[in-house]
């Protein structure tokens, strides 16, 4: 009894070529993601090397590889690992790269209270539990919440010989000027010294290797946000804002002014968007809904999302502890999860074009 051929690894490799990134829309095997095929009698093992490890689309990859070798005569068993190679954005002219850092991402509103600091953390944490390496600065100087949300004692670092340190907290390393001050106390500083306080968050911190690093910008077009984005190469900036007409208008502000510093805009979330009873169901529009949408199809962007009013999400922050950590199962956190996994994405398709 003679047994079976060997698979041909030409054969696999022309198969997989066949597969195309679903984002990219250009072969998986010519975009350098198929790695390490091992054809073993009718076997076949590979690894897909994604671009980041928050892909939105992996599960579609992944049936599509398996799809393409299963039509193969002849296969057994497919084992199939996964990678991921996060590239690094390149510095403009003039401006100094944050030392181990690939990706800065910006979270901003030109309006308080529309939940900005609280979108920062869960899309930072979201990111971390995708397997990403993650950090956070929290440049709000006058008004530090970093602390608060991640549950870590206000001024933890104060009187520190080594000055501020990275504190490791859902596989997020945040740095905050709220680990300085204690509870209570205020940092009462003129522009150019938030400017240059920012610039020290970025350069002077250790932050170790990160694939991302998320800003959570202050309220308004202030000497932080300018000061940021001209000194180091943000990958791009998220815009949150409350359906509202008031706070819609200034987060269209808020675009503009990162389109005039050259900073490519991710798109817009629309927080606080609806409120679900828990007990009947009814949908209530409190804040009104619909309004970032619009906003971002008449300025060319991306929407990004809306995440919904939930106890879950006031609580976390609250409590310290981030809603897509303590109710990954709500709706607040898979859109968060969503969001962050389509702001992955949008970083790899420019890291893509640009290389």
């Amino acid at each position: 009894m003679t047994s079976a051929p060997s698979l041909d690894r030409d054969a696999v490799i022309a198969a997989l070529d066949r597969v195309q990134d679903p984002e990219l829309h250009a072969s998986i095997v010519r975009l350098g993601m198929v790695k390490d095929v091992v054809v073993d009698g009718a076997d076949i093992r590979l690894t897909i090397e994604l671009t980041t490890p928050a892909c939105p689309l992996k599960e579609t990859i992944e049936a599509d590889v398996r799809g393409a070798l299963g039509a193969l005569d002849g296969v057994g068993t497919v084992t199939l690992d996964w990678g991921a190679n996060v590239r690094a954005t390149s510095p403009r002219e003039g401006q100094k790269p944050v030392e181990g850092v690939r990706n800065i991402i910006a979270v901003a509103s030109n309006k308080g209270g529309v939940g900005k600091s609280t979108i920062a953390t869960n899309i930072a944490v979201a990111l971390a539990r995708s397997g990403a390496s993650v950090g956070l600065i929290d440049a709000d100087i006058t008004g530090p919440n970093q602390p608060t949300m991640f549950g870590l004692q206000a001024g933890l670092q104060a009187g520190a010989s080594d000055g501020l340190r990275p504190i490791e907290r859902y596989g997020v390393r945040v740095v905050s000027i709220g680990f300085l001050l204690p509870k209570g106390t205020p940092a009462i500083w003129r522009g150019p010294m938030i400017g240059s306080a920012v610039r020290q968050l970025l350069h002077d911190v250790p932050w170790g290797e990160l694939d991302y690093l998320i800003i959570d910008l202050p309220p308004g077009t202030s000497d932080a946000s300018m000061s940021m984005a001209q000194d180091a190469p943000i990958t791009g900036v998220v815009i949150v804002s409350s359906p509202q007409n008031v706070s819609v208008e200034d987060a269209m502000k808020a675009v503009a002014m990162f389109e005039k510093l050259d900073v490519p805009v991710f798109g817009m979330i629309e927080n606080l968007s609806y409120f679900i009873a828990p007990d009947t169901g009814t949908r209530y529009d409190i804040f009104g809904h619909g309004g970032a949408e619009k906003a971002a199809e008449e300025l060319g962007i991306d929407f990004l999302g809306a995440i919904p009013i939930e106890p879950a999400v006031r609580e976390g922050a609250d409590n310290g502890v981030p809603v897509v950590h303590g109710a990954p199962g709500s709706e607040s956190a898979k859109a968060i999860e969503r969001i962050a996994k389509n702001v992955a994405a949008r970083i790899s398709v420019l890291q893509r074009m640009g290389g």
